[in-house]
């Protein structure tokens, strides 16, 4: 099984939210933004694995700007930590307001992403290539938030 860089498994989804992504204010519903973070990780998680895979958990998410109609949502997606069958997967959400030119972040989110074979049980995935200083800093931080995230559940 080759190795893969963290650019391999990138992703860029990008939506112009409408109307029926929002409520009567006009605002895109929160849910309406995690149903496409899922859907950025599952195509990072997927160029990286080549197989099946799903999520077995996503870490809190902070909303720091509402999104609007009208606005473009862009949401950027990597894996920058993988396990045996695991792929923990950052995924940056931007927006912007396509008349005006103004971008803003939205937030983010971290996913962890299990591969599955043909008969849906954990299957290996390629073990991971950092490049870059800031690859580096991820893969730091993201093996922290899931010990974070694993302490907190033992609780």
């Amino acid at each position: 099984m080759r190795e893969k860089t963290v650019a391999e498994s990138a992703a860029v989804l990008s939506e112009v939210m409408m109307p029926v992504h929002a409520n009567h204010y006009g605002s895109v519903h929160g849910g309406t933004i995690l149903k496409l973070v899922d859907e950025a990780a599952f195509v990072a998680a997927t160029k990286h694995a080549r197989m099946n895979v799903v999520v077995a958990s996503m870490d809190h998410i902070d909303f720091k700007h509402p999104v609007n109609v009208g606005d473009l949502l862009t949401l950027r997606a990597a894996v920058f930590n993988v396990g045996v069958t695991s792929m923990d997967i950052e995924v940056e959400i931007g927006a912007e307001k396509i008349k005006e030119g103004k971008s803003f972040a939205v937030g983010s989110a971290y996913l962890t992403m299990v591969a599955l074979d043909e008969k849906g049980k954990p299957a290996k995935v390629p073990r991971l290539i950092l490049k870059t200083p800031q690859e580096k800093r991820k893969n730091i931080e993201i093996k922290q938030r899931r010990q974070e995230r694993i302490e907190h559940l033992c609780r």
